[in-house]
């Protein structure tokens, strides 16, 4: 049976690699709609849980798990078994190298993976973002190592993650999901996959165009990001307030769209993003100005908020060396457990060099757990909010932070994200 026929008739077999923010919804939906999945990952904690049917992620909760994907899933780690399914989704980071050069260790090494069992009639997914020319090139040629000839042996395809942690508006179901194809075969069969989980495919000419449509999205909000956060600094110096500037001019009904500024940008997507297109363009011999000034604006927000630090405590005669200070909220976002390029570790890490006892308190992160560019602060526990600090520093909107009655700590509380309300002398807004 031709592939699409299978498709269409739910008998292909869904195989997504990268269990994580991206992966797992991917495997829910396609469970929900009837296909039988097979999860691969290496990490064996993920694989255990899955097994149990407990989430590791905090807005996927487990009884969705035993719900959905009940009998129609299969997590392993055993990448032998991508032989027997049709359509392969690979989900794996796209990071950052030490230079901020696009790290395709991930990609490519699971590119690998899948050559060594890649058989006819196959479908090869990437949703990872990634430069233009990825898929239908660099990882092209690494499926092609494997005897076959993509377009022709098997379909190729990229379609990029568009998740959004927690979002209560919009889901992977009901975001329009973009998709270009090696050749028409490749679109329809793509397309045809995903019509199954959501409401509305976009089919564009191209895998490049689809890759290149990924970065503009988080590049767009990346210089947007970029355009506050500068305003922000402007507008305290001449003693007006950034919050309620955008407020007011949120009330155009057209023209005008609210961005709002922060201590520095989080998650997988706007930090990394950017700087995939600024690499590859050099291969064209051609410099984004703006895409890393903005880059460079946003990584020095840290810097502005640590200047706030030391000013809310030289306000009330205290050095920054040997106070202690609680940064409210670990997370990059706002009610997640996804402390993926989080700002917050910047900050504690420079606060620490200053000199500063830097703990940390948030409901969604109870434990800070081992990552490559932070190791040093794995293992610390979230601490209590109370008025035992020097100095509370708000970094996360937590809905849980915006019920609290700051002022009756009388700590000094540097805001970053607009969370209290109430002005006195113990608040300083960074």
């Amino acid at each position: 049976m031709p592939l699409i026929d299978k498709i269409n008739a739910k008998h292909a077999r869904v195989g997504v690699i990268g269990l994580g923010y991206v992966g797992l919804p991917l495997v829910i939906e396609f469970c929900r709609a009837g296909f039988q999945v097979t999860g691969f990952d290496v990490d064996e904690k993920k694989i255990e849980a899955l097994r149990r049917r407990e989430s590791y992620i905090r807005h996927i909760d487990a009884s969705v798990l035993r719900k959905e994907i009940n009998g129609n899933f299969t997590p392993t780690s055993d990448f032998g078994l991508l032989a027997r399914v049709d359509c392969i989704l690979i989900c794996v980071p796209t990071p950052l190298n030490r230079n901020r050069e696009p790290d395709m260790r991930y990609v490519f090494n699971t590119g690998r993976t899948i050559a060594r069992h890649l058989r006819r009639g196959q479908l090869v997914i990437l949703e990872s973002t990634t430069y233009p020319g990825t898929t239908d090139g660099d990882l092209r040629e690494i499926l092609e190592a494997s005897g076959l000839k993509a377009g022709e042996d098997f379909h190729l395809a990229y379609s990029p993650e568009r998740e959004d942690p927690n979002n209560q508006d919009f889901s992977l179901r009901t975001v329009p999901k973009v998709v270009g194809g090696l050749t028409p075969a490749c679109l329809a069969a793509a397309a045809a996959l995903y019509g199954h989980v959501v409401a509305r495919t976009i089919a564009v000419s191209s895998p490049k165009v689809a890759e290149a449509a990924k970065l503009l999205e988080n590049i767009y909000r990346s210089v947007n990001i970029a355009l506050v956060n500068e305003m922000k600094i402007c507008f305290d110096r001449m003693g007006i307030d950034v919050w309620e500037v955008i407020e007011a001019a949120a009330t155009k009904p057209f023209g005008f769209q609210p961005f709002f500024p922060g201590p520095g940008l989080g998650g997988h997507c706007i930090p990394i993003d950017p700087f995939y297109l600024t690499w590859k363009a050099r291969e064209y011999e051609f410099n984004t100005r703006f895409i890393e000034l903005a880059g460079e604006i946003n990584t020095s927000m840290p810097d502005y908020v640590v200047s706030k630090v030391l000013e809310a405590l030289n306000e009330h005669g205290k050095h920054v060396k040997g106070s202690k200070i609680l940064i409210l909220g670990l997370a990059y976002k706002a009610n997640v457990d996804d402390d993926r390029e989080s700002p917050s570790y910047r900050l504690m890490e420079k606060l620490e060099r200053l000199g500063a006892e830097v703990s940390y308190h948030d409901p969604c992160i109870p434990v800070i757990r081992p990552s490559r560019e932070y190791a040093r602060f794995a293992g610390r526990k979230s601490a209590p909010i109370s008025k035992d600090f020097d100095l509370l520093l708000i970094a996360t909107p937590h809905d849980e932070y915006r019920a609290i009655d700051f002022a009756s700590l009388g700590v000094p509380v540097v805001d970053t994200r607009n969370i209290v309300r109430t002005k006195g002398e113990f608040l300083f807004r960074a």
